[in-house]
């Protein structure tokens, strides 16, 4: 039933490509396979691989990989993934999927561990990760998923996160490393403020003027900025042309 649930909330037309991350027994790829148009099912364990295979095999949509999901390729045009990320590298797996942009994820669904999700979709405060991805993505939580929902019973709860691409991304994919690098270097020190920890990179006018229009205290640390403080400021440091918003 949960499973189920989870893929009825989860939007999937008859034209997606949709990845599956962890097949396990079948439980997702079943009502996966109902809805789209190909499915990809990405499970790592030999035995089970071959028990989707089998489960499989007179369905002609459902196409199954045995590997790591940190190392299969993926498709190269539009898709989506859908999936059970594993608890002690989900946020490995997240990396690879959002740290390229222009790739052609549009949307994931997933259970991950439940403070992952947690953290993963709050505005403040931020993280480095989170922030490194908010330009272009947008996090939800979904729900809570009490962990005796799941065979075998894992030590924690587990959270639906939600991450869809942005229509209008805040910032152009091309400078994402250039925005990564300036937001890193300031979490290279998150106790000291923006305003010590930029000197050199940001003069002191930009600042008080970005702190001033925005109501950011002057003495704001880096987890105390969203990603829309953030991109303003990193904006104010380049020229105009290179931070231009523009479509993938």
């Amino acid at each position: 039933m949960l499973a189920a649930e989870l893929v009825d909330r989860g939007d999937i037309g008859s034209a997606d490509v949709v990845v599956e991350i962890g097949g396990g027994t079948g439980r997702l790829s079943e009502p996966l396979a109902r809805r789209a148009r190909h499915l990809i099912v990405i499970e790592r364990d030999p035995a089970l691989a071959e028990l989707l295979r089998e489960r499989f095999a007179r369905t002609r949509n459902v196409e199954v990989a045995c590997g790591n999901a940190l190392d299969v390729p993926l498709p190269r045009d539009s898709f989506r993934v859908f999936g059970n990320l594993p608890f002690s590298f989900g946020t490995r797996i997240l990396r690879r999927l959002l740290d390229d942009p222009a790739a052609g994820m549009q949307r994931l669904d997933a259970l991950v561990q439940f403070e992952v999700a947690r953290k993963r979709a709050q505005l403040v405060p931020g993280t480095l990760t989170s922030i490194g991805w908010l330009p272009w993505w947008e996090f939800v939580l979904v729900r809570r998923v009490h962990r005796d929902a799941f065979d075998p019973v894992p030590s924690v709860d587990a959270g639906v996160l939600r991450v869809t691409r942005r229509t209008d991304p805040l910032l152009p994919t091309a400078v994402r490393p250039a925005f990564v690098a300036f937001v890193a270097h300031a979490f290279n020190s998150p106790g000291i403020p923006v305003a010590v920890s930029c000197r050199g990179r940001l003069a002191r006018p930009v600042w008080s003027a970005l702190s001033s229009e925005r109501g950011l205290p002057r003495t704001a640390r880096p987890a105390e900025l969203d990603v829309t403080d953030w991109v303003a400021l990193f904006s104010r440091t380049r020229p105009r042309a290179a931070t231009r918003r523009a479509p993938r």
